[in-house]
């Protein structure tokens, strides 16, 4: 896909990474493996049981029964990692239209509790997640929108045809441009995928913000006791606006809007 001309821009890190050294460093790393072995346990039965009843259930359906998943990992992140989420801007999500959802990417945690936020969605992903046993199985079910991302072109095409085919059967597209997790406090540079979406379906940008990594950072097992904020814009129009520049509104009111 196209890239902006962007850079990566480190922010400020905020109170959650200041404040670690509070927390007993073994404790910390203790609770994490239990959670990451509670999560993946839950994650297998319920992936199991999601794909026995599927054959009986419609796609509103299936997506309510496998974000139980969801409101479980969120209890037992909250409850044995003190990890805690707020939600400011929750009145800008649209009730009577479906919209692209352009989202920063840090952690798993915003990939399954946007879920539960912007009902129903599918996400644009890389196809190899869901060769992933149990979980991919599972992901499969809610009608995500698999990319191959080694052929652009090809991947472009797809986010459009498949994306808006979506969009227009009522059901949210959910992108994280950044294309990867970044570090906590980084906003990496923005593909044009979900711009392009938008300007050719006509469906509104709806654009989020948060700080993920600061709790569950990339690539690593440590869960760390914080807030994590989750800030979600107005929409953002692409009507008379070219896939660059409404790719441009949607990554600067991300960047300008970091939780800090």
């Amino acid at each position: 896909m196209n890239e902006s001309s962007q850079q990566n821009i480190p922010r400020t890190s905020n109170r959650n990474i200041l404040g670690r050294e509070k927390y007993n460093p073994l404790i910390i790393f203790l609770k994490s493996i239990l959670f990451f072995v509670l999560y993946n346990l839950m994650g297998i039965v319920h992936s199991t049981i999601s794909l026995l009843v599927a054959p009986v259930q419609t796609f509103e359906q299936r997506f309510r029964f496998v974000n139980h998943w969801t409101r479980a990992s969120l209890w037992l992140l909250r409850h044995l990692n003190g990890v805690h989420i707020e939600v400011s801007g929750i009145e800008n999500i649209p009730r009577d239209q479906s919209v692209v959802i352009m989202s920063n990417h840090q952690s798993q945690l915003e990939t399954f509790y946007l879920q539960l936020l912007i009902a129903p969605q599918a996400t644009i992903l890389k196809r190899e997640l869901l060769w992933v046993p149990f979980f991919g199985w599972a992901l499969a079910l809610l009608k995500p929108i698999a990319i191959n991302r080694k052929q652009r072109a090809s991947a472009l095409k797809t986010v459009v045809r498949v994306g808006t085919d979506r969009l227009e059967s009522g059901i949210n597209v959910v992108i994280f441009p950044e294309g990867t997790r970044q570090p906590p406090g980084t906003i990496g540079t923005f593909n044009a995928g979900g711009a392009m979406l938008a300007t050719q379906s006509g469906s509104a940008i709806l654009p989020v913000v948060h700080n993920s990594g600061d709790c569950w950072p990339a690539r690593s097992i440590k869960r760390y006791p914080g807030t994590v904020r989750f800030i979600i814009g107005e929409p953002i129009d692409p009507q008379g606006k070219s896939t660059k520049q409404l790719n441009k509104e949607a990554s600067e009111w991300i960047r300008a809007h970091y939780p800090d």
